[in-house]
């Protein structure tokens, strides 16, 4: 039913977490999809260990260095599952993180235009990551996030089949492009999620991780964070939103030409 899909770069000392918490589910209708980015340490060793000891299916390669964006983008090729997860290699599930997702899921399969299911991203302590809207769930695009109160980092598991017609763009020489400029333009195409309040997975905000680095890496790449801000401004994304996104911009624009005089 579910990949799960972790791309990697010097992590050996943190998957050990992750295969843990995934040989804990209560659901093993799922198989492990690592893509690894050009590690230089021992994360080859140690996933090949796992493979004949896990009781799920693990796939696992190996890449030249080229960012999360492209590692996304090879993971969707050698994906099986019908449904694609991305779990970061510092971050673990819940428990019943597939088990929930699967019932989930089972809920929107007769129904089209639905692009995938969203839970919860929780602290380590269980609270919740963001803002939610009240009830059990609710059908929204990405793009409405703002409208029902969805806030913060958010557990999306989007149909493999539709996120790989929205490949993440690859530009030359930069290495990474926000994955909100691909669920936009999923947005965009009419599909929404099924956003259902319950914490299925555990974020850890390392300070060498994405969300610790989201400015330089903004302004390191700069043509990937453009077009994310430009099809935002010609999306159906409220205008204070609008102004928020665009304002940013600027800000780091002015940045980066000081840094470089």
């Amino acid at each position: 039913m579910i990949t799960v899909f972790t791309p990697t770069y010097n992590r050996a000392n943190l998957l050990p977490d992750l295969y843990d918490s995934l040989k804990r589910q209560t659901c093993k209708d799922f198989e492990w999809v690592i893509v690894d980015d050009g590690s230089t340490d021992d994360t080859g060793k140690l996933v090949n260990g796992w493979l004949s000891q896990a009781d799920f299916s693990i796939c696992y390669t190996k890449k030249e260095n080229g960012g999360k964006q492209r590692a996304v983008n090879l993971g969707l090729q050698l994906a099986k599952g019908e449904y694609f997860f991305i779990v970061d290699s510092d971050d673990v599930l819940t428990d019943n993180a597939i088990e929930t997702a699967v019932k989930w899921i089972d809920t929107i399969k007769a129904k089209e235009n639905f692009g995938g299911v969203a839970g919860l991203k929780g602290y380590k302590d269980g609270s919740a990551i963001g803002s939610s809207f009240e009830g059990e769930y609710i059908d929204a695009t990405t793009l409405e996030r703002p409208k029902y109160n969805i806030t913060g980092d958010k557990a999306e598991i989007f149909s493999t089949e539709v996120l790989r017609k929205f490949p993440f763009p690859e530009f030359d020489g930069e290495k990474f492009v926000p994955e909100a400029l691909v669920y936009n333009r999923i947005a965009r195409a009419g599909y929404k999620l099924r956003w259902f309040n319950g914490v299925i997975y555990i974020a850890d905000y390392l300070p060498d991780g994405y969300s610790a680095n989201t400015d330089r890496l903004l302004m390191a790449n700069w043509k990937g964070y453009s077009l994310y801000v430009k099809e935002v401004m010609s999306s159906s994304m409220a205008f204070k939103n609008k102004v928020l996104i665009g304002g940013a911009w600027c800000l780091r624009g002015v940045k980066r030409i000081c840094r470089k005089h």
